[in-house]
């Protein structure tokens, strides 16, 4: 079928070509355009004024005589696009007709951008314009030539090409050349001659990362200030529109993609946004007027940061996902265990559908995939009868449990107010080897949940602004999987903030603000572990719901610990005297169960049952990497084998 566009090309250049062949008197010749001939410069000094050629009235019978079947194309045209200012809206497009209503094109406007079309899409039509424009090198319609085709005075011609005309502001054509204007050529963009084509892959100069949803055109395009939430919720305010999501371009090809992409795909433009809109982003905003725009970002954008056009804005406060999108990703009820936000779970659903639609390993897969390098998984296989504590300490490990069990009852059924957020922060403090990682182990598993040790070395950096982008990486990960945070050693980064006397103690305090902020909107479980509490800032102890004690085990406790220390199936001489281990030795549980493993050791070399020698010189072996004294008092009878 031929669109009307292309009959109305044809008849323009079907014109322009009688004009150059009868009215100008140029025969077709060889090498037409790759040297000027003597003919050729007589013909071009007969042209100028007060010298005798070809008389403007011969132009004018060739205009004359191609006058009509230009109207009845050009009236064709505008019944296939659309009276101007504006198409009709029962117009029956068609492709063309549907991106330059997108675009907003004024009819002229449009006729520029058909012809630019029709040449680029026939190598006849192209052979046609190299002979008007007498040269084999310009198969493309230069601005000169556009000028003398759409002589009228009202048309846009190749003012349609200007800086601020439709198809530049759209992106559908641009102007090659650095030569003088009129041999500059007009190109049309490579993206809206295969979509024409009947190919819609998306523009390959787009930023990595950009997307699409479809949906429909709002009536009116509009400029959206969007902020608040997650991402997902941010798009989700947005109802039903088609959109174009993209991270802000950063080369002016990149925004003229975005551009061009929205316009032939009539969707509205999407910036993903981390902090205000650039200067270039907003300008081109400003310009791009037939499109909707929303500037999506966490926080507000500036009032001097946002394009010079009307706007309104939307907060978006709850980023939660809830039944309905439950049901639309996953088609069930929402999960109790996991409190997701509407990207977290889009991400999860594409997760569990390659995991034969289970929730919880996607959980796990969609905080493991940001944790991994800054924090250490642990996955719980240790439970309550493997926790030597005192009673009190006990019950309130089992509190805490509790606590983080039952906040949707307390919270939710009951509607008690949080001071800040619904998570529990636990303080474990006591020395190295009291059992604080082991009872952090403990709760995650009698929770269901996985264990991160954070990796301190690993967060903190020399470089500002870093530690707080590697401690937002882990709030954000494992606010989506309700897993239970473990920081040991935490007076690194807990610590008591300093009187500033340079730049490195006023970057520490910002990192110090910026944690406890953090600490006090996460919804999770967060265990900090320390040697000394007094070197926690007190900021952070208000934080604190629940602060639990780890003192050096007791000899009932100790007594326990070393015969929990060798397994049922490890082999026992009738020596082996944890009486007198638990005794004599005053040491914490970690250094318990590193002695019980030196003398399997030990035994394993000489290949028998692990003894009490072998106990004895292992427990030697601990005092030596702790840099504690052996005393007779303590190794009593052993002594002289210690001596040795």
């Amino acid at each position: 079928m031929v669109e009307p566009w292309t009959v109305l090309a044809d008849a323009l250049l079907q014109r322009e070509a009688l004009i150059c062949r009868l009215a100008e008197g140029r025969p077709p010749r060889d090498f037409a355009g790759l040297y000027v001939a003597d003919e050729e410069v007589e013909r071009l000094l007969g042209t100028l004024p007060g010298l005798d050629g070809p008389g403007p009235e011969r132009v004018a019978a060739v205009r004359a005589g191609a006058a009509a079947p230009i109207r009845k194309a050009r009236a064709a045209f505008a019944a296939f696009f659309g009276a101007d200012p504006a198409p009709a809206a029962d117009a029956p497009f068609g492709q063309f007709g549907d991106v330059a209503k997108n675009a907003g094109l004024t009819s002229g406007e449009a006729e520029v951008l058909a012809l630019l079309v029709a040449v680029e899409m026939s190598p006849a039509r192209q052979r046609l314009v190299a002979y008007i424009q007498d040269s084999v090198q310009l198969p493309r319609l230069t601005l000169s030539t556009l000028n003398r085709i759409f002589a009228e005075d009202d048309h846009a011609g190749p003012r349609a090409l200007a800086p601020g005309g439709g198809l530049i502001r759209a992106a559908l054509a641009k102007v090659s050349g650095d030569g003088p204007w009129a041999t500059q050529t007009a190109e049309p963009a490579a993206r809206l001659i295969w979509h024409l084509a009947g190919d819609d892959s998306p523009d390959p100069a787009l930023p990595p990362g950009t997307s699409r949803r479809p949906g429909d055109l709002p009536s009116e395009p509009e400029l959206l200030l969007v902020h608040g939430g997650d991402r997902e919720s941010r798009l989700h305010a947005l109802g039903g529109r088609g959109l174009l999501i993209a991270p802000p371009p950063e080369t002016d090809a990149a925004w003229q993609a975005v551009v061009r992409e929205a316009t032939i795909t009539r969707c509205t433009v999407v910036l993903d946004l981390a902090g205000p809109i650039t200067p270039v982003g907003r300008d081109v905003v400003q310009r791009a007027t037939h499109l909707g725009w929303v500037l999506s970002s966490r926080g507000e954008q500036p009032l001097e940061s946002v394009p010079d056009r009307p706007w309104r804005e939307i907060a978006v406060h709850d980023g939660a996902a809830g039944p309905d999108d439950w049901q639309r990703a996953m088609g069930r009820d929402p999960d109790p265990a996991y409190r997701l936000s509407r990207e977290q779970l889009r991400l999860v659903a594409a997760a569990a559908g390659a995991d034969g639609g289970l929730v919880a390993p996607a959980v796990r897969r969609l905080a493991g995939g940001h944790l991994d390098g800054v924090a250490v998984r642990i996955r719980p296989r240790r439970a309550w009868p493997d926790l030597i504590l005192p009673p009190e300490e006990a019950t309130q490990l089992r509190e805490l449990a509790s606590r983080h069990r039952e906040r949707d009852t307390v919270y939710g059924r009951w509607q008690f107010r949080a001071t800040a957020s619904t998570g529990v922060v636990a303080l474990f403090a006591g020395p190295s080897g009291t059992g604080k990682t082991l009872a952090a182990e403990v709760v995650a598993g009698e929770l269901g949940l996985d264990l991160y040790k954070v990796d301190l070395s690993a967060v903190v950096s020399k470089y500002i602004g870093e530690t707080e982008k590697n401690l937002e990486r882990i709030f954000g990960a494992a606010a989506a999987g309700d897993l239970v945070l473990f920081f040991d050693e935490a007076d690194a980064l807990f610590g008591k903030r300093s009187e500033v006397s340079d730049a490195h103690d006023r970057y520490a305090n910002i990192e110090v603000a910026y944690l406890l902020q953090r600490l006090e909107t996460y919804d999770g479980l967060v265990v900090l572990a320390t040697n000394l509490q007094r070197n926690i800032d007190p900021a952070f102890l208000r934080r604190i719901s629940v602060a639990i004690d780890f003192v050096p085990p007791e000899e009932p406790e100790r007594r326990q610990i070393w015969s929990r220390a060798f397994p049922p199936t490890a082999p026992l001489a009738g020596d082996l005297d944890v009486e007198f281990l638990a005794r004599q030795f005053k040491i914490t549980g970690g250094v318990i169960s590193n002695a019980a493993l030196g003398a399997a050791f030990l035994a394993a070399a000489e290949d028998s049952p692990i003894t009490m020698r072998h106990a004895v010189l292992s427990v030697k072996r601990e005092f030596q990497k702790l840099g504690r004294l052996r005393t007779e008092k303590e190794f009593d009878r052993y002594f002289d084998l210690v001596k040795e």
